[in-house]
């Protein structure tokens, strides 16, 4: 069987969950530079059980996967990131009509641009993820209307001397969700 378009339009990894985590889905998004390999062994870490779905990033910068273009460092593309959010939105859609998981029970674990891009997510796509494990995001844009993200988890987690996603711009990602 071929997958649908949105599934196979990026190089992913996906891996069944087993046992009592089962019905979670973990989505790890990477940061620039890596793979859909990089996260693995987080995801194991976070949950030996749930189901796992790592999309490599389809924009090349300089060699690198990214999941959206910016401008430069610490600039978005904001038009590209738009465009690649609902990409990435429709994927996870189509990926869990493929792979038959739960859309609901899906757990975004993001680094950097993926955590950025996970964020995106949440704001413009909401009920696309369950939740969210934010590593070192950056702020984004105010959607307007704010999405009802009321019973939605989400932890952000970043460090106190990072100069490319400074706490601050974390804090103000934390108000808007």
């Amino acid at each position: 069987m071929r997958p649908p378009k949105g599934v196979s339009a990026y190089v992913h990894h996906h891996a069944p969950g087993t046992g009592a985590g089962a019905r979670t889905t973990l989505l790890l998004l990477h940061g620039t530079g890596g793979s859909e390999t990089d996260l693995l062994p987080l995801a194991r870490l976070l949950s030996r059980d749930a189901a796992v779905l790592s999309p490599r990033g389809t924009v090349l910068e300089n060699g690198m996967a990214r999941y959206f273009r910016r401008i430069r460092e610490g600039v978005f593309d904001l038009e590209d990131l738009e465009r690649k959010t609902h990409e990435l939105g429709d994927f996870v859609v189509e990926a869990a009509e493929h792979y038959g998981f739960d859309p609901a029970q899906v757990i975004a674990v993001g680094f950097s641009n993926g955590a950025s891009i996970a964020a995106n997510l949440l704001l413009r796509r909401p009920g696309v993820l369950g939740g969210a494990a934010l590593l070192s995001p950056m702020a984004l844009p105010e959607p307007d209307p704010l999405p009802d993200l009321s019973g939605v988890p989400v932890f952000i987690g970043t460090g106190r001397t990072d100069t490319v996603a400074p706490p601050e711009g974390a804090e103000r990602l934390a108000a808007l969700l």
